[in-house]
């Protein structure tokens, strides 16, 4: 993972998720820049903090998460059956 900060992009990159040949990038805090550091106006321009992963590294990220939102899931439906076996009786 590398951390790039805000960087400045282009109208087709201002997306949140870009998947290119062997890198992720991740994008967040997406805003249009309407001048530039010199106070010039602009068109097209965008900011926004990027995060790069290789695929491997953001598909093992993926992977993790959603055996974590399958227990979180399991466990909500299980406290579910409980509130409703409490009810019926």
């Amino acid at each position: 993972m590398k951390d790039m900060g805000i960087i400045n992009c282009s109208t087709t990159q201002a997306v949140p998720l870009i998947i290119g040949k062997d890198t992720v990038y991740v994008h967040s805090e997406i805003e249009q820049v309407f001048e530039d550091n010199q106070g010039n106006p602009t068109e097209n321009l965008w900011k926004c903090h990027e995060i790069q992963y290789e695929k491997d590294e953001y598909i093992k990220i993926l992977s993790e998460k959603n055996a974590s939102l399958e227990s979180q899931l399991t466990d909500t439906q299980l406290a579910l059956v409980e509130i409703y076996e409490g009810m019926v009786v």
